[in-house]
């Protein structure tokens, strides 16, 4: 990794640089053209980054004033625990950063964040298909063994 690399909270003059990653992380997983989300979600997520009421944080990778790649995680109540869990819902990097460490930073800083909040565990999910990111997952946490099932409830 270089050392030049910086993870920190997202600013609000990041976000054209952000919407790039961000439209980028969406076409990874199919959410592009005509499946691409609308512009409120997109508009609404950002807002959320910036509102202190909202549980939703948001970190970048910079390298030499470019966004490289983004994090963005949420605090959340637990029935098992006092301490609020932390779901990493959103990981990205430009094609050209992957294998470089910045992925693992970024994984870092949440890591750094949700001890700050005192929160106990960090967890995310990932496709069965994204092998290249298990790769990394298995180095830096363990699998639960659990499976996700959902049920989707809007047309």
């Amino acid at each position: 990794m270089n050392d030049r690399l910086v993870i920190r909270p997202v600013r609000r003059e990041d976000f054209p640089a952000w919407k790039v990653l961000w439209e980028g992380y969406n076409a990874f997983y199919g959410r592009s053209g005509p499946t691409a989300l609308p512009d409120e979600i997109t508009q609404t997520t950002w807002s959320r980054f910036f509102d202190a009421y909202e549980p939703v944080h948001a970190l970048v990778a910079e390298e030499a004033g470019e966004l490289l790649g983004l994090a963005h995680f949420l605090f959340h109540r637990s029935t098992i625990q006092l301490a609020p869990s932390c779901y990493l819902q959103d990981l990205f990097t430009v094609a050209a950063a992957r294998g470089k460490g910045v992925g693992r930073s970024l994984i870092n800083g949440v890591y750094e964040r949700a001890e700050q909040a005192g929160s106990p565990r960090v967890y995310w999910q990932t496709h069965e298909t994204n092998a290249a990111a298990m790769q990394l997952y298995d180095k830096v946490a363990e699998k639960s063994g659990f499976v996700v099932y959902r049920k989707l409830l809007q047309g």
